[in-house]
């Protein structure tokens, strides 16, 4: 059988690569929409504010994805709350993703240099216009690389959804393979196409990476 597998089905490989795509781009998305404000808690002076975002970033990070994931989609129920598969992955995925965004977004800050709030605060800035105006687009600029890398591992770690019946890639491959039996062949191919997705997600962030660099701080170079 081998390559006749993959052509007699590639309309079903196709709809699990972008079914994949779809979930990571959301996750992205939501990930991003948390990680920024709770970045800026991380560095909060109101001790509640940086507790409670240093607490949802440390139990996010310190347990599995897949977990998070049977939490939402198993236990949410019982609660009253029900949720069908897709919308549970990709909650799980971006409440993970946003912890993670949220370090690389404190870290982002912490490295603009101290006196550039401090020129706009000269200027008649308030601490929040300084921050918006000065330091948070500098800061966007110098995380694009971490971004990059976050972005990558949240494309392969999507493929953990299929455990609650999501049909992206992961799972389509995996129903392919009870019914031909040749494992290499279609994980194989299955690799490649994340290897596709995650080399173009590189290029193209890559692009951005130069486009957007700042001048002295070694991006881009």
């Amino acid at each position: 059988m081998g390559l006749e597998i993959i052509a007699n089905n590639l309309d079903f490989f196709l709809k699990g690569a972008l079914l994949t795509l779809e979930i990571s781009l959301c996750a992205i998305a939501l990930g991003f929409a948390l990680g920024v404000p709770m970045g800026l808690a991380r560095i909060s002076r109101v001790f509640p504010v940086r507790a409670f975002a240093t607490g949802y970033v440390e139990a996010l990070r310190g347990t599995p994805l897949l977990v998070q994931i049977f939490i939402i989609y198993f236990g949410l129920p019982s609660i009253g709350i029900y949720l069908n598969p897709l919308v549970s992955g990709i909650l799980a995925v971006g409440l993970n993703s946003a912890a993670y965004q949220a370090e690389i977004i404190r870290g982002g800050i912490q490295s603009v240099p101290k006196g550039q709030m401090e020129a706009a605060r000269s200027m008649g800035m308030t601490p929040w216009q300084s921050m918006r105006h000065v330091v948070l687009p500098q800061a966007m600029r110098l995380i694009i690389p971490p971004m990059t890398n976050e972005f990558i591992i949240l494309i392969k770690d999507s493929s953990l959804v299929s455990a609650i019946s999501v049909w992206e890639l992961t799972l389509v491959a995996k129903e392919l393979n009870a019914k031909y039996f040749d494992p290499f062949t279609i994980f194989l191919f299955v690799a490649v196409v994340y290897f596709v997705m995650t080399y173009a997600t590189s290029k193209i962030m890559r692009i951005v990476e130069k486009r957007t660099a700042i001048p002295g701080f070694g991006a881009g170079d």
